[in-house]
């Protein structure tokens, strides 16, 4: 958060009440409040404590990665997590699937005028248990507050910062005709958890969201195979769109078995009942993993041996193609297009 003026009395932390207003974001005593009794509480670490505009970190080995990603979800409330546990899965992931370990994360705050201030300690509560249990403080930060009906109550902006062990080379231009394609686990959880609860809909049992950190599955795994060739976690668009943009970058195609695709049976009845495809909704919680097929079979025993892999399976292979298409071998024999989704078929779910 913006450095405290520690010249200012602050006092005594007092129950959050009320909603935001525009002095949170002033640069005044109820901003440093604000700062001190709710961002710095909950967020206190070494590195945050050091209360100046940034945070100094020690020098580390390796190469380092940046990632950064805003959230915009709406609801802010789900089944299964939040903006706040959202926002700390969501950046740690990006660095996880470039095969870094993550070390810190930022975080910036746009409150919306109005706000209420118990909502916001909630997000701020589920955020800080997230970071801590993945091991990755947030270090520094910043909040900003706009005029009530210029935001959508509160948008998450996080930054993270992770570095690379020698030997790891992962990326979206390193899939290869041969290569096996492996996924962590159930797809389109996330985003029929967000539809659900959007559009009031209730089934037999709750959609929960699958978000989660990562990067302790991606140690294992590279740990069993170093020479992984690409990582990546479908979110917006879902599996497909994120196949698809590998494919192109690989300058490659991919075939996936329709049987073999993991599709837990509540989702896979929200989809039909609602005219989605699994293959285009979001997970927030999940991976995609290309492989040499030699690594293949230890990978998959890696993720299945993590909790957040049990449902894991090996559902295609790369093959040669100059269009870079993405084709699924369905249950009937035959063989349909995965193409990109056209429009966005459920917006703000992340």
């Amino acid at each position: 958060m913006n450095a405290i003026d520690t010249s200012v009395a602050i006092p005594a932390r007092k129950k959050l009440t009320g909603s935001v207003d525009l002095t949170h974001g002033g640069g005044g005593r109820a901003m440093a409040e604000l700062i001190s009794s709710l961002f710095a509480r909950h967020f206190s670490n070494e590195f945050l404590d050091q209360g100046n505009d940034g945070a100094v970190m020690p020098a580390v080995n390796g190469r380092l990665v940046m990632a950064t990603d805003g959230h915009v979800i709406s609801p802010l409330f789900f089944p299964g997590g939040d903006i706040g546990c959202l926002s700390v899965h969501g950046t740690i992931n990006d660095l996880a699937m470039n095969g870094a370990k993550p070390l810190y994360l930022t975080a910036g705050f746009i409150l919306e005028e109005g706000f209420p201030l118990a909502d916001l300690e909630r997000i701020v509560e589920s955020m800080a248990n997230a970071a801590r249990e993945a091991g990755v403080p947030i270090v520094t930060g910043d909040t900003k507050v706009v005029e009530k009906g210029k935001g959508d109550g509160v948008f998450i902006t996080t930054t993270g910062l992770g570095v690379i062990a020698d030997g790891i080379d992962i990326s979206g231009a390193n899939a290869r005709p041969g290569d096996c394609i492996l996924v962590s686990g159930t797809i389109g959880d996330h985003g029929v958890a967000i539809l659900s609860k959007r559009e009031n809909l209730e089934f037999e049992t709750e959609i929960c969201s699958d978000t989660a950190a990562l990067h302790d599955m991606v140690a294992a795994m590279l740990e069993t195979a170093p020479g992984i060739a690409v990582l990546r976690d479908p979110t917006r668009g879902g599996l497909s769109a994120t196949l698809n943009e590998i494919a192109l970058q690989s300058g490659v195609g991919m075939e996936l078995d329709e049987e073999k695709l993991p599709v837990s049976p509540d989702v896979a009845a929200a989809c039909e009942l609602l005219g989605l495809d699994p293959l285009y909704v979001a997970n927030e919680g999940k991976l995609i993993c290309i492989c040499r097929e030699a690594d293949a079979e230890r990978v998959l025993a890696a993720m299945k041996g993590h909790r957040l892999g049990a449902d894991a399976a090996i559902v295609g292979r790369v093959i040669e193609d100059d269009r870079n298409l993405v084709r699924m071998r369905t249950g009937f024999g035959g063989l349909r297009v995965v193409d990109w989704i056209a429009g966005e078929q459920l917006p703000r779910i992340c």
